[in-house]
């Protein structure tokens, strides 16, 4: 074999290998950046509930920290118990009647700062539940946002809350 085709045939798999290396690098510092952001999501105060065993639906309510300098917005949630989970809140019609209602743009997280869901207020709501909710279980949730991208917690069931 010639040095020219030696050459040729090593150069463009040496350019595919320094573009893999390159590829694998860039995954790597985005995968960094995603953990440094998931970090800076603090969830504390958790908890679930059901108005009874028997209930089809639920509520999980926590304290959400941003503790990093970019603002972010809690977008969705997932959780295998639930054949549905939307992020929900609470409405005043114009008629007096309390109504829930989903927030399809989510919850913003400003940096810095904090977003409390809570009992009559901004909440994670899970629909068609596939299990009880019995007091002193422990619920895994997915809370999935903008920037900081998924964070699992798993949340206490309390039903006295």
């Amino acid at each position: 074999m010639t040095d020219a085709r030696r050459a040729g045939s090593r150069g463009p798999a040496r350019r595919v290998w320094a573009g893999a290396r390159r590829a694998v690098a860039a995954a790597a510092i985005l995968a960094g950046s995603t953990l440094a952001a998931a970090a800076e999501i603090v969830i504390s105060d958790a908890f679930a509930r059901a108005a009874s065993p028997q209930a089809k639906s639920g509520a999980a309510f926590l304290l959400i920290r941003n503790t990093g300098a970019q603002d972010d917005r809690l977008i969705a949630a997932e959780a295998a118990i639930a054949q549905r989970v939307e992020l929900h809140t609470h409405v005043m019609t114009g008629d007096g009647i309390m109504q829930m209602r989903e927030v399809e743009d989510g919850f913003a997280i400003p940096a810095g700062g904090e977003h409390r869901l809570a009992r009559g207020g901004d909440h994670v709501m899970l629909m068609g539940l596939t299990a009880p909710l019995l007091d002193g279980d422990s619920v895994p949730v997915t809370l999935i946002f903008q920037n900081a991208g998924p964070v699992a917690v798993d949340i206490p069931v309390d039903l006295s809350r």
